[in-house]
């Protein structure tokens, strides 16, 4: 079983198709539009709200079968048809045009497999047990949902606005230092709608000179004083 690389990608206006209009493939649409995709289902038969989003225009429906030069200028390929032959030939063109391609409940025939998700605001949390056992996925999944460490999501936005007026004043701020602002506190003022004064609250913590934290001697050449470095925000890139 292969060590898979973890990503969130960017699908917006991006060509992508799905061989199935069963229960599995419908169950694939709703992400795959959220994240802006421009989504083709092909199949003979589709589930009523396959039909029903057809209609609406929000995605195109091809009611036929499979036919080869059906991935050419797809970026992403879901096959879920349920006949191996036609997945084993979907599987050879995606290899051949280079189109990331999730084949349900085959992970050989995979170039990506799609992880369990779990949503608070701005955060996205996935899962993947590398295709071992999608009941454990689900199961985590499951119980992460009804975690408490979930409510740190609500700070999103705060942490957000912090970084961006942080990057503005090209200010190094340690990573460490991040981890420490962000207190019980800020997320009691984020939660109860106060996110100005949970923002003062952050900035005065992140750039306050009189302890440690920010290296206000920091200068890159070209970048002028205070130019941050690439990962001195946060870890996430």
């Amino acid at each position: 079983m292969p060590t898979y690389y973890p990503v969130f990608l960017n699908l917006v206006g991006r060509r992508c198709v799905i061989f199935g209009g069963g229960v599995v493939a419908e169950g694939k649409i709703p992400s795959l539009l959220e994240a802006g995709a421009c989504v083709t289902v092909i199949s003979p038969e589709a589930a009523q709200e396959i039909q029903e989003a057809a209609r609406r225009g929000q995605l195109e429906w091809q009611a036929r079968e499979y036919q080869p030069g059906d991935l050419q200028g797809a970026f992403l390929g879901i096959a879920a048809t349920n006949v191996r032959r036609v997945n084993q030939e979907i599987f050879l063109e995606a290899g051949r045009l280079g189109v990331l391609l999730n084949v349900v409940d085959d992970p050989p025939l995979c170039t990506f497999i799609a992880p369990s998700i779990v949503r608070r605001g701005q955060v996205t949390l996935a899962i993947s047990t590398g295709g071992a056992s999608p009941a454990l996925a689900r199961k985590l999944r499951e119980e992460l949902s009804a975690d408490p460490v979930l409510e740190w999501a609500d700070l999103a936005g705060v942490l957000s606005r912090a970084r961006r007026e942080v990057k503005g004043r090209r200010v190094v701020v340690d990573p460490d230092r991040w981890q420490r602002c962000i207190t019980e506190e800020l997320l009691r003022l984020a939660q109860d709608g106060k996110e100005d004064e949970a923002l003062d609250l952050l900035l005065s913590g992140l750039l306050d000179r009189s302890g440690p934290g920010p290296d206000w001697s920091k200068e890159r050449r070209g970048l002028g004083p205070y130019a941050p470095t690439a990962d001195s925000l946060e870890a996430e890139s």
